[in-house]
């Protein structure tokens, strides 16, 4: 698993930057600032969220605990849900998106959780 979200962690951030550089240059002059906001919000946290993946990776090729994989799991989960609608939401307009936003805010938080919960009591 580690190989997977070591790869899942290195694209989400290639992707990061692909849109952080989109945001900035292509949807600049389209957007309104609180709309652009948005966007770059989303591009935040899934830059931050790829580096965990990264050290989901580096803690998985260390311990054997479940919780590790499912913190991965749920970091993937919480990127496509959180910045994926803020992506959505900026794109679009569509307004139901920004109530998705928090489901994945609780995937982010649920990961973190799982995996400092997998390193303390990982074999």
């Amino acid at each position: 698993m580690s190989r997977v979200f070591f790869a899942l962690g290195a694209l989400s951030a290639a992707v990061a930057v692909g849109l952080g550089a989109f945001g900035a240059h292509g949807l600049r002059a389209r957007l309104t600032p609180d709309v652009l906001a948005t966007f770059e919000v989303g591009v935040r946290y899934q830059m931050y969220h790829a580096l965990a993946l990264l050290a989901v990776a580096w803690a998985a090729g260390r311990w054997t605990s479940g919780g590790i994989t499912a913190a991965g799991i749920l970091f993937a989960a919480g990127t496509l849900l959180f910045s994926g609608s803020l992506y959505l939401l900026a794109l679009t307009g569509q307004k139901w998106l920004g109530a998705v936003a928090p489901l994945g805010g609780l995937a982010f938080i649920a990961a973190w959780l799982l995996l400092a919960w997998g390193a303390w009591t990982a074999a």
